[in-house]
Order: structure tokens, then sequence, then C-alpha cells
């Protein structure tokens, strides 16, 4: 295995799309030794129609619409679903899907503020398909202003917290948490205090500055000051009064100190009040040497960072937990397979594109979600079920209720309920742990029970889901068939078919029964997870 990895990566910095192509069997491959090794029986690969919204999900954000799933389902060519995960790449809701993960990923959900110009930025970086390392250089480096360039949105929300950008950046970008080192040296890690604020340093000198208004929205602009040192102490534990401490030199984590040039004589700092424009650039600046080290192939930390969580996005697991601190004292699940993404991806210059591809078209990302293992967390022996996010709830209820648009639907939906989006993202608020699991909320239940949002989005509308239902002519098993396999892009089996006509067409006038058939469809788990 060790030598097909080497010969792989080798083809790939060839350029070779073969070992594009190749790679997941590697994936496959791996996963299969590890199987033998703990004597387990992987589940069997899912049906169509699991796979088809699960892939859908993953990918474009939301479940497919009737269309969708009927073309995917009767469809024989054997190659279909290879063919689906490269459709859905070259989708535009892939790109706005990756946007919206990544904006979790930088921001969370409970950094509010304005950051429509950021999603901008982010979804075209996706929908070029640009390399991770360069879109990664550019936000650090951070030119414009956060409305109308997005990029620097990301440093602003610090506010020119030195401490707290270096926090956050080692965590997304290396996989590395040094948090315990900014008080003291860290207890379990080989990270001193004085290498935390040597990250710092880096981002001592950027300020924040207000920019104006701009299309109704406050704008801010990153500029990076020649002077200003962070002042270090010593640990948080032994204070002295009046200490003012001693500068710390940038230093590249577990590594070199950054030598600076000195300024010219008699240097001042530009005024940056009032600023029109682009401020000057520093007369040396340090967030460009960290931006370079950082996004550098031979970085240690930054390509097994971006591997381990990519992984994570589609396994609701990574090779490292939780997905943003690799500890090196411990090693991957699977370390060969670990070692040879990370390969992969440097060799295929950070395509994110290309590592998604061989995840999704993998056979281990289309094993079924039940198996006979007791426990499939570690040994990926079958899918991981997992909780929608609320961006994925609200698109996957809008498309199943008809008031999403499909990429194939040639009927515009109507307007769905107003404040439907915000009264669903509140209720579904994440509830994963970062570590791939998940506990459901009352608040949830009482939202799906007895919100009046719900209601209305069931309740029969010109051109809506019950409305396509009732207006029909076709025979009520057909009617229940269009109604399951588009909510939840299965057919209905018969038992399910047999007691919902039963239901349905109790009385003259179905409406108020086919509302609620579909809203118990909503409500089940089936549709409110991937799986």
């Amino acid at each position: 295995m060790k030598l097909m990895i080497v010969a792989l990566a080798a083809l790939a910095a060839a350029g070779n799309d073969d070992a594009q192509v190749r790679f997941r069997k590697v994936i496959d491959s791996e996963m299969a030794a590890e199987w033998a090794r703990q004597q387990v029986t992987p589940a069997p690969r899912c049906d169509d129609a699991t796979f088809v919204r699960r892939v859908t999900l993953d990918l474009a954000g939301t479940v497919p619409g009737y269309e969708e799933t009927v073309a995917f389902l009767k469809d024989a060519d054997p190659e279909k679903r290879t063919k689906l995960v490269d459709r859905l790449l070259e989708d535009p809701r892939f790109a706005r899907t990756q946007a919206i993960e990544w904006d979790l990923v930088l921001f969370g959900r409970s950094n509010g503020g304005e950051r429509a110009g950021f999603l901008k930025w982010m979804t075209e970086k996706f929908a070029k398909n640009e390399p991770y390392d360069k879109w990664v250089r550019e936000l650090i480096l951070a030119e414009g202003n956060s409305v109308e360039d997005g990029a620097p949105t990301f440093l602003a929300q610090f506010q020119g917290r030195a401490l707290d950008t270096a926090e956050s950046v080692s965590k997304i970008f290396l996989g590395t948490q040094i948090a315990c080192a900014r008080c003291h040296d860290h207890p379990f890690e080989r990270w001193l205090q004085t290498d935390f604020y040597g990250m710092a340093a880096f981002f001592a000198r950027v300020t924040v500055v207000d920019g104006g208004m701009v299309q109704g929205q406050r704008k801010w602009v990153l500029a990076e000051k020649s002077t200003g040192d962070l002042m270090f102490t010593g640990s948080a534990k032994d204070p002295k009064p009046g200490q003012k401490g001693q500068p710390v030199a940038a230093k590249f984590l577990d590594g070199n100190a950054v030598a600076e040039p000195p300024l010219p004589a008699g240097f001042k700092e530009p005024d940056l009040k009032g600023l029109k424009g682009r401020p000057a650039k520093p007369h040396f600046s340090r967030r460009e040497k960290f931006a370079a080290w950082v996004t550098a192939s031979e970085n240690p930390y930054f390509a097994k960072a971006v591997v381990n969580r990519v992984w994570a996005q589609f396994f609701s697991r990574g090779f490292h937990n939780p997905v943003d601190n690799l500890r090196f004292d411990k090693p991957a699940t699977h370390p060969s397979l670990f070692e040879a993404m990370e390969k992969h991806l440097i060799a295929r210059k950070f395509d994110l594109r290309w590592l998604i591809r061989e995840i999704v078209a993998s056979d281990t990302y289309q094993r079924d979600s039940t198996g006979e293992a007791v426990d499939a967390k570690g040994g990926y022996d079958r899918y991981r079920v997992r909780a929608l996010t609320p961006e994925e709830a609200v698109n996957a209820f809008l498309v199943a209720a008809g008031y999403g648009e499909s990429a194939v639907d040639p009927q515009k939906p109507p307007a769905p309920p107003s404040f439907f989006e915000r009264y669903t993202s509140k209720a579904f608020a994440s509830q994963s742990d970062g570590r791939g699991e998940f506990q459901g909320s009352v608040s949830e239940r009482l939202f799906m029970n007895n919100g009046p949002q719900i209601r209305q989005l069931v309740a029969r509308k010109s051109g809506n889901l019950v409305d396509r239902i009732l207006t029909s002519a076709d025979p009520w098993e057909t009617r229940v068939d269009r109604m399951f396999l588009t909510v939840l892009n299965r057919p209905a089996r018969e038992e399910e078919k047999k007691r919902i006509v039963a239901y349905v067409t109790v009385g003259p006038k179905p409406d108020a029964r086919v509302e609620e058939a579909l809203w118990v469809l909503l409500s089940t788990s089936e549709f409110r997870f991937n799986h």
C-alpha cells in the first residue's frame, strides 16, 4: 500500500488525472484493511435513493427536488453516481454551500455581524475552484474592505486583539490548540507561553480602521503598522505590579523568530484617522511573512489540518478529534490514509474540489448507515448519521414543501411564508458538540409541533407540493409516491402508501388531510437527518 500511495502521489504531482480517479481506491483499500484487522463486516452499499439525498445534501446543501430524484432513480447508467457527483461539484449550489461551511468555521454561529461581503467572496473562491492555500493567503493579507472585498471581515472580527487572533488562526489553519499557553506553558503539549506570544506577535501591528458606510453597511479596513510589540511579562499566575515586560519577536510555531530590518531614521507612522482608500503598506510586514509560512506546502500543520477538517465534514468525525486539535502525541485513527491524503492534496496544489470528489465518490462514503458493528465512530464501516444543519434544514423544508427551486424543476416555486427562514434557523440551531454527536432540543420539537411557520409551510398555496398533489389527475397511489419522492427522496413502501391513501380519501375534501400527511413526513427522523 505504501508503494501504491507514493506512486499515485508522483502521478498527481506530474498532473496525471489517472491519479485523481484512482485515489478513491486508496481510501477504500485502507478502510478494507482496517475492517479486516478488526474483523468487522462493513455495511452494504446504500441504495440509489439514499445516495442521491445524501450527496445532494452534502454538496448542494439541500435535498434534491422531485425531478432530480426521479431522473436519478430511473437512470440505468452504472456510472450515474460518479456523474452525479461531478454535476453537483459544478453546480452553483456547491460553491454557496462550501462558503457557508467555511463561514461557520471562521466566525461561528454566535459571532454576529454583517457578512454578506465575505460570503460573496468565499462563494467566488469555490466557484472558481481557487486553491486552498491561495485563498487562505488572501484571507490573512486581507486587502480592501469588508463589504466590497469580503476578505478583511475575518481578521476584523478580532478588532486588533492579537492574542485572540493567534488563538483562532492556529486552531483553524494549523489544527493546533495553543490557547492553554496563553497564560502559562501548556500542561499537556509542547507549547510554551513564549510560543503563543511569538505567534500573536505576527498580528500585534494589525489595526482595524472604520472605513465609513457603503451600501448601507459599516465597512472595515485592515492596516498594518510598522511599529508596536507585544510585551511578555511571564506566567499569569505570577503577576508583578508595574512590570512592563519584554517585547516578543514574531516567531513561527515550533520554528524560528522573524528577523526584521531596522526602520529608517526619523520614521513616523502614517495617520489612519479619516482613512480614504487603502492604507499604506508597512515598512516590514509581519503578516506577509506569516501568510507565506502558514500556507507553504512544507508547513507540517497546514495540509493536515484541512484534510482532517474536510474529512470530518463528510463523515462527521475526523482522523483526529476534535477536528481542530491535531494531537501529535496521539496517532490518527487511520494514519496511512491520513498521510496519503495530505501528500496528495499537496501534489494536487491544494485542490479542495478534488479532495471532496474523491471522498464522496469512494465506496466508504457510499456505505449504508446500518451495519453489524456496535459502534461506527472510528471504523467507518457504515455511514455515520448526522443531523441537518440549520441552513440545510431551511433549504430542505422549502424544497420538500414545494417552495424551493431545484436544479431541474422548470416551474418557478411560490414565495415561502414570511419569516420562515429566521424562525427555522433559530429552532434548528446547531446541537453538535464538534465530535459528531447530536442532542435534540425541546424547542425544536415545539417548533415542529406547534410552530405556525410549519403550518403555513404545509398549507395549500398555488404551485406548492400540496397544491400539485390535490390538482393532479393521477391515482392517489401515484400522488402519495410523489409526496414521498419529494420529501424523503424515495418511493413509498406499500404499507405506507396504503395507510396514507386510506387517510386522505376518507371524505370529499382531502385538503387538510394532505397537509397533515405532509407535516407527518417533514416531522420524521428520516427527514431530520442525513443518512
